[in-house]
Formats: C-alpha cells, structure tokens, sequence
C-alpha cells in the first residue's frame, strides 16, 4: 500500500478534510447571509455571486470524488446532445437508487461549468441541514413538504421566481419523491398495478405533479429535459464514506436529451410522457444487467482543476491556525484545556459523521413505504 492509499484510510486525515469542509462552509454560509443586502439592490449580482460561493462549498464534495476517490465517470450520450451540455436552462431528471447519486450529479455539473448554479427540487426537511441545507436556501432552491396539497403554491412561486436567473441553470428532479428500496419498490409496483400501469423493475413509479408543474412554471426558460440513467461498474453500490476513503469506483451515466418542444404541455399528456420515460429508463437499467453498458457513443469529460484548487485553498488557508493552535494547546501542559480539545475533536468527528449519514441508504426517510397507497 503506497504512502497516499495508506493515507487515505487515516481516520485523523478524514477529520482534517472534515474540518475544512465545515468551517469553510460556515464562512460561506456568512457571506451568503451578508449578501443578502444586495437582493433589493440588484438581485442579478445577488446570485451571481452565490453561484460562485455554492461553487466554493459544493465543489469541495466533487473534489473527493473526482482527485480523492479517482472514482471515473462515463457518459453514453450522442454527441449532437452533448454540444448544449452546460449552454442552456434544462431540467434533469436523475434515478435515485444509490447513496452517491447526487455527487455523480454534481460532477457531471462541474465538469460542463454550471455546478454553482445547480438546481434541486428538495425536500423541506434538508432545509435544516447545517451548510447544505444553509447554502441551498441562498441559492433559492425549491423546497416542498411532499404533500401536494400544502406544496402547490410553494412550489409555482419558487419555479417562477427561478424564470430570469442570469447562468445557465440544470434543475434536478427525483421525479421517484424518494431513493429505491425494496419495500418502497413493492408498495409501489401495488400501486402501478392498481392503476393499470406496466410494473417498473428498477424504478418507483414516477411522481408526476412536481415534474409537470416544473414544466409548466419554466416554459420559455428551460430549453430541453436531460433524462440520466446512473449505473455503476461491477454491480458496486458505492457510498459516500467509501468514497472518503479513497475507493474507487466506475460511473455510467446514459444521458439523453429531448427538446422542451417535444414534451406535451397538458397536465395529462406530461404524466403520460413522463411514464412512458420511466419504462425506457428500466429498459436501460435491464440492457446495463445483461450487457454492462448502455446505448450511445462513450465519452469521459475531463476532469477541471478548479475543485482541487479551490480545496488545496481553503486547506492551506484555514489548516495552518489550526495547527498551530493544536501545538500550543499541547504545549501548555493543562490537562483541562487538552481534554476541553479532544471533547471538542469527538464531537466534530460525531458531526461530521452525521452528515455522511444523511446520504446513507438504510437512514432514509421512510416516505414512500406507505405514502404510494395515497392518491398523488
């Protein structure tokens, strides 16, 4: 084991990359409540320079996966497609079956230049999650309760509030309401069924109301819906810890582009659209099972130095206080002051540790186990 995979594994490492991550976060979420006075003033130049202090927090999440993890992503596209790749407004619709979808995500998002201005319909509870969360509310991303009843309004208001934002902008739809399980995915198939629709093996059935009001609230803005089907190599089921400590992992993503134009703009014929997507999409993940690859011309988009930088900046800028404060309190002698930094150590690694677990399968939200037997 060379000297950098051994590193990898140090848990005293993982602490460090934790430490930069958190405090830097914190300083950005400061700067974004600051920016705020600008909203009144020139809310162009508001979210522009969000754009840049989400670029800052989220890329430093990308960098682990792309120099860390040297976890390798291909896209299956056609090439016409992937000319407007990052070039215009879309909405991406992404399956949701693995803890580290979203970092996949992400990458792609980085790689064609819109990772800061990036786009997600959450759910409120994410609000409160410290840094995400935070940063994700000044950058005025959609949140919702998932009870269409109480999101309607919410929701429309926060789609058209996103009309004229000044960057190209992808906005990301789990059009499933919640990640695959085998018990979300039998309550749901029961619920297909009662509905007379054809029974999805990969997927949940579809939520369709935020996908058609999403349409809807973004037409003249949004360009075209980007459908992306992930798989990874191996059958591996990669998470965000394994990613800490530097395993490397292979990412498919089959990536297709339909012009806005295409898709019907009646509540009903979108529905119908957007089911008919989800069983090609299961048709992908079956022909990935049987052949280990999907259809379209393999393309690798380079990896950008710029999540490197921006990490190798906030790690020399806030890594070298740190150590000196760590030698000076060993330094002292007072035994009260070292315990007082080794509670405060074990309870940033306890933090940090939280966070990880938001992304962790078996500690998601129970939505869906029952709520597909409820009328959408």
């Amino acid at each position: 084991m060379g000297l950098l995979a051994y590193l990898k594994t140090q848990f005293a490492v993982h602490l460090l990359i934790g430490f930069v991550f958190v405090v830097s976060g914190l300083v950005i979420n400061f700067t974004q409540l600051c920016t705020l006075a600008l909203w009144p003033i020139n809310k162009q130049l508001y979210r522009r320079l969000n754009c840049r202090l989400a670029y800052s927090l989220w890329s430093q999440l990308v960098m682990l996966l792309e120099w860390w993890s040297c976890t390798e992503c291909t896209l299956f596209t056609n090439p016409a497609d992937m000319s407007h790749f990052g070039k215009e407004h879309v909405v991406i619709i992404l399956n949701h079956n693995f803890e580290i979808d979203f970092l996949c995500g992400w990458t792609i998002c980085e790689r064609f230049g819109v990772l800061g201005s990036s786009k997600v319909l959450a759910k409120k509870e994410l609000l409160y999650v410290p840094l995400i969360g935070w940063t994700w509310y000044f950058m005025e991303i959609v949140f919702c309760k998932r009870k269409w009843e109480e999101d309607r309004d919410t929701v429309i208001k926060g789609l058209k509030r996103l009309a004229d934002y000044p960057e190209y902008m992808w906005f990301l739809l789990y059009c499933e309401g919640t990640r695959f399980t085998e018990t979300k995915h039998r309550v749901s198939m029961e619920v297909a069924a009662s509905k007379g629709l054809p029974p999805l093996k990969y997927h949940l059935l579809p939520r369709t109301k935020g996908f058609t009001t999403t349409v809807q609230c973004l037409q003249g803005t949004v360009a075209a819906i980007y459908d992306v089907t992930l798989n990874f190599r191996g059958n591996k089921n990669p998470s965000l810890l394994g990613i800490l400590y530097g395993k490397k992992y292979e990412a498919d993503l089959c990536v297709r582009r339909f012009p806005l134009e295409e898709i019907p703009k009646d509540e009903q014929g979108a529905a119908q659209w957007l089911h008919k997507l989800y069983q090609e999409k299961d048709a992908l993940q079956e022909m990935y099972k049987q052949k280990g690859i999907f259809p379209g011309e393999q393309i690798k988009p380079p990896r950008r130095p710029w999540t490197l930088l921006n990490f190798l900046c906030w790690a020399t800028f806030l890594l070298s206080p740190l150590f000196s404060f760590v030698l000076g309190v060993f330094a002292s002698g007072s035994l009260l002051l070292i315990l007082t930094f080794l509670g405060f150590v074990g309870a940033a690694s306890f933090g940090v540790r939280r966070l990880i677990g938001m992304t962790e399968i078996e500690k998601g939200s129970s939505y869906g186990n029952q709520e597909f037997k409820k009328k959408e």
